[in-house]
């Protein structure tokens, strides 16, 4: 498997580890009361919502935790 390839996995899992549980709590939240919406206005609402939650908090926070738990293995070694 190629870098490239390797890094892009990386990201995607980092990604999904961020928007799954992300995603999960917002329906539960506030799903009843969005049912009651068409669904591109809740589709607007919950990227509108999770997009800016997902880059600028939810992926540097899995970030921070992917570099410390590397350093603790790179210390190990």
């Amino acid at each position: 498997m190629s870098v490239k390839t390797k890094n892009k996995l990386i990201a995607s899992l980092k990604i999904w580890l961020v928007i799954y549980p992300s995603i999960t709590l917002f329906l539960y939240l506030f799903g009843e009361e969005l049912s009651a919406l068409p669904l591109y206005q809740r589709t607007f609402l919950l990227t509108i919502s999770l997009v800016p939650w997902m880059i600028f908090v939810g992926v540097p926070f899995i970030d921070a935790i992917f570099t410390r738990i590397s350093a603790k293995l790179t210390r190990t070694k």
